[in-house]
């Protein structure tokens, strides 16, 4: 049973109407008073909640209400109903725990699409093991592209195993080069729309002048360059998913038109007054901290909680090491059939020291390093040997060593110690300790950077 809780009685009619077509059984309620009595009477599975009840529209009796439902009845679902101007009053019962919002006016099949995604997600996880074995998830799942076996690289997968088959808008976060875009391509590959297309588009890449032509499209002669129609990013993607690479890099602008085609999921191109409709699955990803970036107000908070219905964090490569020689192998195993080299191997000594590599680029930087040493290696078995020469002395992960009157040590700290001290000894004057340490002044910059070290640019 669905509940939904507005004082409109036009309202009420057209979602009962809709809702009971798709086979839904639903009750209605016309202000607080009646919907904690619908609640005592019979607990539903989801909640639809206006966010006003009278003339007043501040939003505090819907807000009010969530609380109350929040805490009386926490595993039920609440989908806000709002209009467009008050967004600010889903934004807040986004943070009070409503599952997701819809604006009125309101398209039927999001409604719908909105409503089976909260049921299925608020499905209760599946007893077994606490952490997946990989052989149960590929028996599951198409995960052939995703290398590993680490915990954390486990619990990430079978995170979107479970998500994938909804419609749920998903980011994902991470350092650069932990393979978003390979997740992204895993969701939609695993989900009801993997027939459909799979468009992607790195959103660092396309500049705010250019961002609604390549969004949205544009017609012939909107603009000076126009010489033929052209059609946007999310038209292509119809029926399928659009995967937003970088969301970071977007600027506000740019943010405000995006929120309005993921909220409406209607657009119009460049040139054109006519809408276009589009029901596409959305997949965010950035190495940036959002949360961060909304609380300086560099990224809007209602774009935020209109895409993250679902977060997932890829964990750095430096925090699952043993996933680094199956990674090796795997990429050793292509290059080898890329580059006609059948023989080709890795001693296992090569795989072991290979775990230690620090990797702040991650899979990506790994990748290069083994394609340059197969490339440039003649042997048909890899030593550490051809790995070195390839590998930046920063990438070999630190171990702490203990020197005479010095004690337990990492370089990392010796070297900030001379610095600090160098720094002291000539007053900061960058110039004078470049000249001491024996490194040029950028090298110098670089490191007071690395390790927070305060200095005066202007000195010299």
């Amino acid at each position: 049973m669905l509940l939904i809780i507005d004082d409109d009685i036009a309202v009420q009619t057209s979602l009962s109407l809709l809702l009971r077509r798709d086979g839904f059984t639903v009750k209605t309620a016309e202000n607080p008073a009646q919907a904690l009595e619908a609640l005592d009477a019979e607990t539903p599975e989801l909640v639809l909640l206006d966010m006003n009840f009278s003339i007043e529209t501040s939003g505090e009796e819907g807000l009010k209400l969530l609380n109350v439902i929040r805490a009386d009845y926490p595993t039920v679902p609440v989908i806000l109903i709002t209009g467009w101007g008050t967004i600010d009053l889903a934004v807040q019962g986004m943070k009070a725990g409503a599952k997701d919002f819809i604006t009125k006016p309101w398209q039927n099949d999001y409604v719908l699409q909105s409503i089976r995604t909260v049921l299925n997600l608020a499905q209760p996880k599946p007893a077994q093991a606490l952490s997946p074995s990989r052989q149960k998830l590929d028996q599951q799942y198409q995960f052939e592209h995703i290398v590993g076996v680490d915990a954390k690289l486990l619990d990430m997968l079978e995170t979107i195993g479970r998500v994938s088959p909804t419609d749920a808008p998903v980011l994902i976060t991470g350092e650069s080069g932990t393979g978003k875009e390979l997740i992204a391509e895993a969701i939609h590959q695993n989900s009801r729309r993997r027939s459909k297309p799979f468009v992607k588009v790195n959103l660092g890449g396309i500049s705010s002048t250019l961002f609604e032509s390549e969004l949205f499209g544009h017609l012939r002669g909107a603009f000076t360059d126009a010489k033929s129609d052209r059609v946007g990013r999310f038209e292509l993607a119809n029926k399928g998913s659009i995967f937003l690479d970088e969301i970071g890099d977007l600027d506000l602008s740019s943010q405000v038109k995006l929120l309005r085609v993921l909220q409406d999921r209607t657009f119009e191109p460049l040139g054109s007054s006519r809408s276009k409709s589009v029901d596409v699955r959305v997949i965010c990803a950035t190495n940036r901290n959002l949360e961060e970036m909304v609380a300086k107000g560099t990224f809007r908070e209602d774009l935020f909680y209109r895409i993250n219905l679902i977060t997932v964090k890829l964990p750095a490569l430096r925090e699952r090491p043993d996933d680094i020689p199956p990674l090796v192998t795997y990429f050793v195993n292509n290059l080898k059939t890329i580059y006609e080299r059948p023989r080709l191997t890795v001693n296992p000594s090569a795989l072991k020291w290979a775990r230690n590599l620090a990797l702040p680029g991650n899979i990506r930087q790994l990748k290069n390093i083994v394609e340059r040493t197969v490339l440039l290696s003649t042997k048909d078995e890899l030593e550490i040997s051809d790995f070195q020469k390839h590998v930046p002395l920063s990438t070999v992960r630190q171990e702490s060593v203990r020197l005479p009157e010095i004690g337990t040590i990492t370089l990392d700290e010796l070297e900030f110690q001379m610095i600090r001290r160098a720094m002291d000894f000539y007053n900061n004057r960058v110039s004078k300790v470049a000249r001491a340490l024996g490194i040029t002044r950028f090298a110098l910059y670089r490191r007071l950077e690395k390790y927070g070290i305060p200095f005066d640019g202007n000195a010299d």
